[in-house]
């Protein structure tokens, strides 16, 4: 298993089942919301979690009752007001957001509670979503003055939509997580009790999929979505990609396993 370590008790390390970590945001005192501290430690910490194929799938959840309440501007004082909100939201937020983005292995966020702001950002810049039934996720910028930035707002078009993004920022209203579901914001609801354990089934069977398929596919989808109109460079990569697994070890073990009905033995090469 990977023995990174997160460099602070606001974001808690564990590895609730095989080949699965979790990364736990625990600032209970500003109903988690995201500072320096916490955002350096996910940038920090999320490099480290890529060890072979030891960890193959990572959630990232909030110690109840709440996933996060957003950034934390509000212990900000007002003779700072400007040049630290911005700082945090400039240099911290990004950093953490482009660790996400840049991890190797799908990422499940466990919305265990309600979900906001750049809460909500950070939620969908990971691979899934899986939310407890009370949990409600909400964008308030326009009830606090706040014009998002453009980074922000493609990760919502090209998760939910244009309509539903104007929606979404225009109203500043909270969503329920049936609402959520379906409109696309999240990909499954779960009895509050049941979150935490659902949480860590769907990363345990993701997990237990292919090493080479995981990470190219990922590869693949986050290459298409930064570039929608391909070039003939980047259609010769995606199709190296792809014909690279016909040579693995993996692929053949897949077929060997499933024509014997057994679980496959993955090398990850």
């Amino acid at each position: 298993m990977p023995t990174a370590e997160t460099g602070t008790q606001k974001l808690l390390l564990d590895f609730p089942a095989e080949a699965v970590a979790r990364l736990t945001i625990s600032n209970p005192q500003k109903r988690n919301a995201l500072d320096h501290e916490i955002l350096d430690a996910l940038t920090a910490v999320l490099p480290q979690l890529d060890d072979g194929i030891s960890m193959r799938c990572l959630i990232i959840t909030g110690a109840d009752p709440i996933f996060s309440a957003g950034y934390d501007i509000g212990s900000i004082p007002a003779e700072n007001f400007e040049r630290d909100a911005e700082a945090l939201v400039s240099h911290p937020f990004p950093a953490a957001l482009s660790a996400i983005d840049e991890h190797p292995w799908p990422i499940v966020a466990a919305l265990n509670g309600h979900c906001l702001g750049g809460g909500l950002e950070l939620a969908i810049a990971c691979d899934l979503r899986i939310c407890a039934r009370s949990a409600k996720l909400g964008m308030p910028p326009a009830k606090l003055g706040l014009i998002y930035g453009h980074t922000g707002l493609i990760r919502f078009i090209q998760t939910i939509g244009a309509p539903r993004t104007r929606e979404l920022f225009f109203t500043g209203e909270n969503l329920k997580a049936e609402r959520a579901e379906m409109i696309g914001l999240v990909n499954q609801v779960s009895e509050d009790d049941d979150l935490a354990e659902a949480a860590v089934e769907l990363a345990a069977g993701i997990a237990a999929n292919a090493p080479l398929s995981m990470k190219g596919n990922k590869q693949a989808i986050e290459m298409i979505l930064a570039n929608p109109e391909l070039s003939e460079e980047q259609e010769r990569q995606l199709v190296e990609l792809r014909e690279s697994c016909f040579a693995s070890e993996d692929f053949l073990e897949g077929i060997t396993a499933f024509g014997e009905k057994r679980k496959p033995r993955w090398s990850g090469r």
